[in-house]
This record gives structure tokens, C-alpha cells and sequence, in this order.
């Protein structure tokens, strides 16, 4: 078993982790992927061919695809590179899926018809049946603008391709977790998160979904008044019942013993769990967290806070190196 990094006596005002000025009051949803950040700049400027070879030299690394594509998809022009590569290469797998999720991200940001976006979707995934990540941009539009049986049933499609898919599992989970609870430490999200952990291979990252799914349902309440919103010196009550601080505890034995460096989702769940720990008061382990997160802070779960997430992240990573 690893153990966690050594905190170090850093004063508040330095670079935290070894975050770089250039780095700061940013987030890269790349997470230091150098090889996606090649190709993300090379697309940027007309130039396809790189993403052409990024994305034939992943192949069927499910997770990592669908980082790369999403990635990639969400750079201003993608579209239009995408369609030109496509029409250099009809019947191309990997440049109508490219196309598919840019025209997500345009419908995202309400810049596309969402259905047209879906029709590409669709058409990306006949191109490749066995490919989740078409099936990842039909549960993208899903979550974004409903119906929720179109969530379920394209994550049915998405599981069905790969079973652990990670930023499915979050999607999923990101939907649930907006339904009623039945109780204080009772809620569909948890339960679907636990079980898709315990169903889930050893050293599968799911062992963080509980945390996510804990995560998701901290947005909630927060947006409802009905949790604090920033993680602060006290602890906040939905972290510290039985449920949560057994799901935190399991969490982090987890990532001592298990954590993937090559995972490319991987900086994504360590802030789940540094923003899980910052809100529990549980300083140590949150400063363990920061110090591995190092430059890549993720937008989410920090945008939960209501305020800046950049902001919140610092805030929180400050009181874990000063008390942890």
C-alpha cells in the first residue's frame, strides 16, 4: 500500500502543489494529457491529421477515447475541422464520431440543434457499433435537455459497450442525484454508486462513484440552501452521517492502494475527494489530495459551491495545508 504524499509546510500565498503562475485561475480539461494537448492545438489551427493519429492510436481504450474525443470536440472550430476530415476520409469511424460530439458541444452551448447533434450521434454509432463514445454524446444531449429515459437508455447502450465507463457513470449518477430523497442517508444515487463500485473490478476508479454520487447530491442541496455551500473550518452534516463517512473511508483506502496514474480521468475523481474531505473537516487527507492534484484542478465538484469555482478550490486547498 502507497502511502499518502508528506504535507509540507507551505504558507498559503505560495504556488500550491507546484501549480505554475501560468496555471492558475484555469482549468484544462485535457488533465495533462501531453499527448491530447498536441493535437488539441494542431486542430485548433486546421490541422486534423494529428487528431486522425491521437484517436487511431487510442483504439479501443474506452476511457481514454472518450477523453480525447470530448476533449477535442469541445475546441472552438472542431466542427468544422472534423467535417473536413471527414469529407477527406468518408466512412471514417473516428472523424464522424469527432463531428458527432463537436456538434454536442455546439448544442451544449446552444449553438446546434440538439437534434441534429443526436442524428450524428446516431450516425457515429453505426459506424462503430462497438465504440461507447457516440453513446456518450447521446447521454451528454440526455442530461442536458431530457427526456431522463433517454439518459437511461443511452447509458444502457454506453454500459452495454463498457461496463465501467467512467464519465458515463458520472453522468448518470449527476441526473439521479436530482431526484426526491427517501431519506436522509437514503437516495437512488447512492445506492446506484454503490453497487456499481461493488460490481466493478478491484482496481476500477468506480470505487470514487459513492463519492460522486455524495458530490452530486452537495450541489443539490447547496442550490436548495439546504447545505453549506463552501467547504469551510466546520464540517458539513451530509458528509459526516454513517453512510458518508463509511463511503469516504472506503473511497480513500481505495485511491492508498489502488490509484491509476494512467487513468486520464483520474485528476477528476482526486477532486471528488479532496472537496469530500475539505467538507467532512477531515484536513490531512484533503492535503494529501491537494498535493496530488497538483496543477489539475477540475471545475466540477468545485462549480458546486455556487461561487467561483477557482476561488473554492483554493479556499479549500489553503485551509487543508494550513491545519492538515
Amino acid at each position: 500500500m502507497t502511502p499518502p504524499p508528506p504535507v509540507t509546510d507551505r504558507a498559503p500565498s505560495d504556488p500550491p502543489g507546484g501549480l505554475a503562475p501560468e496555471h492558475s485561475g484555469t482549468f484544462d480539461a485535457a488533465l495533462g494529457d501531453a499527448e491530447l494537448l498536441a493535437a488539441r492545438a494542431a486542430l485548433a489551427q486546421g490541422r486534423w491529421q494529428s487528431a486522425r493519429s491521437l484517436l487511431l492510436h487510442t483504439g479501443d481504450e474506452w476511457d481514454r477515447r472518450g477523453h480525447r474525443v470530448t476533449v477535442l470536440a469541445a475546441g472552438s472550430g472542431a466542427h468544422s475541422r472534423a467535417g473536413q476530415w471527414l469529407l477527406a476520409e468518408p466512412g471514417s469511424a473516428d472523424a464522424a464520431t469527432l463531428l458527432a460530439l463537436a456538434l454536442v458541444h455546439r448544442a451544449l452551448a446552444g449553438e446546434e440543434d440538439p437534434e441534429h447533434a443526436r442524428a450524428s450521434c446516431r450516425t457515429a454509432a453505426g459506424l462503430a457499433p462497438a465504440d461507447p463514445t457516440p453513446w456518450l454524446g447521446l447521454l451528454l444531449l440526455a442530461r442536458a435537455f431530457g427526456p431522463e429515459a433517454e439518459l437511461t437508455a443511452a447509458f444502457k447502450e454506453l454500459r452495454v459497450r463498457h461496463p465501467e465507463h467512467h464519465h458515463g457513470h458520472h453522468l448518470l449518477i449527476a441526473g439521479l442525484a436530482e431526484r426526491p430523497p427517501g431519506g436522509p442517508e437514503s437516495h437512488e444515487a447512492y445506492d446506484t454508486a454503490e453497487r456499481a463500485a461493488a460490481e466493478a473490478p478491484a482496481d476500477s476508479p468506480l470505487a470514487v462513484l459513492p463519492v460522486v454520487a455524495y458530490a452530486e447530491r452537495h450541489r443539490v442541496l447547496a442550490a436548495a440552501g439546504l447545505a453549506p455551500a463552501v467547504p469551510g473550518p466546520a464540517p458539513c452534516a451530509h458528509w459526516t452521517g454513517p453512510r458518508a463517512r463509511r463511503v469516504l473511508r472506503a473511497a480513500f483506502d481505495w485511491w492508498l492502494e489502488w490509484e491509476h496514474d494512467e487513468h486520464p480521468r483520474r485528476h477528476l475523481d482526486l477532486n471528488h475527494l479532496a472537496f469530500a474531505m475539505s467538507a467532512a473537516g477531515r484536513p490531512a487527507e484533503a492535503a494529501a489530495l491537494f498535493h496530488r492534484i497538483g496543477p489539475h484542478a477540475t471545475r466540477a465538484p468545485w462549480s458546486y459551491t455556487g461561487q467561483d469555482p477557482w476561488a473554492a478550490f483554493h479556499q479549500a486547498r489553503a485551509h487543508a495545508l494550513a491545519t492538515g
